[in-house]
């Protein structure tokens, strides 16, 4: 047994020896050693076709609304209040009547005034004819010139009282005016501060009423210095279009146009303060409310763009899959502009119609096998 055992020896080592020489001759012929190895399947991915479209050059800010102009109405004279002829939060037109004073005290002190006159005119008409006569005397010698030069002064004197008296006459003519109160703009009425019955007192600190005028309307906001020069450059061009909306409201958007540019930087928050005047018909917009606002500078035509999720960063920079016509994904490297409405402006990289992917690019290594989980409807594979 010993014997035989010692001769099996020589042919276990030859049949290692040819297996070993078969596997080396299969590696050198560029055969996997797993025969079981299959190919990788296809990645399943949603895709979107790269567009060229007008893009706008855009710069975005918080604003805030501010009424065309406000007005704290105030009464002129002091009385009572006997009148309040409109509602809180009503719209006023400009001319209509809003408060109403007593008016009797100040109609009796024009009758007054007007009384003054007209006995200041007969004096002074009596001191005009008597100053004549005193003329006439005085030229003949009958009368000396102390006579005449007191007659003469005394007409004069009562000139003087008649103007004075006119003038009177005028200021209770306006007191009495100033009874009836109007409001000065088209606007909308705020809080009523003064009901009938209240005293009202001339120039008082708080108003009867606060009036905005909010059609038209501004909003005002605040870009970064920097955008300065290219904003007063496209304002040497033409008007620049202005957009407003309740940031809880995108779908409500107001249309309006530049109207001012302030002129100085603040110098805390380097920035510069502009407004965007509005028509606002449709009273979307309201007085101290923020808003999200854009400033469009320009349109660029023939831009090419791409679904915002279709953009991947790496360590070179941002890039795209883009499925080629043998359905395998290739990396291309892009530079990117703005993003707007969920997609972002390629600069450099595409040139639009190419199909790039917007969803399953973490399980994708480029040359890889894709599989489109729905045709290109609209534009974008949608998940069966």
């Amino acid at each position: 047994m010993l014997q035989l055992e010692r001769s099996a020896y020589p042919a276990f080592w030859a049949m290692a020896g040819l297996f070993v020489a078969l596997t080396l001759s299969a590696c050198a012929h560029g055969e996997a050693p797993n025969p079981t190895a299959q190919k990788r399947p296809p990645v399943p991915v949603l895709v979107a076709k790269a567009e060229k479209t007008t893009v706008p050059q855009r710069l975005t800010a918080i604003g805030t609304v501010q009424a065309y102009s406000t007005v704290g109405v105030k009464a002129q004279i002091g009385g009572e209040v006997v009148g309040v002829h409109f509602r809180e939060g009503q719209e006023v037109k400009k001319g209509q009547l809003l408060f109403t004073i007593d008016p009797r005290p100040f109609k009796a002190a024009l009758d007054q005034a007007k009384a003054n006159r007209d006995r200041t005119a007969a004096q002074h008409k009596l001191a005009v004819a008597e100053a004549k006569r005193w003329d006439v005397m005085f030229k003949v010698h009958a009368a000396s010139s102390e006579q005449y030069d007191q007659a003469q002064s005394t007409a004069e004197a009562l000139k003087a009282n008649l103007e004075a008296d006119q003038a009177a006459v005028q200021t209770a003519e306006l007191n009495l005016q100033y009874t009836r109160i109007s409001s000065p703009i088209d606007g909308r009425a705020g809080n009523l501060n003064l009901n009938a019955g209240n005293i009202a007192k001339a120039n008082s600190d708080t108003p009867m009423v606060v009036l905005n005028q909010i059609r038209p309307i501004y909003v005002q906001f605040s870009v970064p210095e920097k955008d300065l020069p290219e904003i007063r450059r496209r304002v040497e061009t033409g008007s620049l279009p202005v957009t407003a909306n309740p940031p809880n409201q995108p779908e409500t958007i107001s249309i309006g146009t530049l109207s001012f540019i302030d002129n100085s930087v603040d110098a805390t928050t380097g920035t510069i303060q502009f407004k965007g005047l509005f028509p606002n018909q449709e009273e979307r917009l309201w007085p101290g409310e923020f808003v999200n606002v854009t400033l469009t500078l320009e349109e660029r035509p023939d831009t090419v763009v791409v679904p915002s999720q279709a953009v991947q960063t790496g360590q070179t920079g941002n890039f795209v899959y883009v499925v080629g016509p043998d359905m395998t994904a290739q990396i291309r490297p892009v530079t990117t502009g703005a993003t707007l409405e969920g997609k972002t402006v390629i600069e450099r990289g595409l040139k639009g119609q190419e199909t790039v992917i917007t969803d399953g690019q973490l399980l994708l290594v480029p040359g890889a096998s894709v599989r489109i989980k729905q045709g290109l409807g609209g534009g974008q594979g949608v998940m069966s």
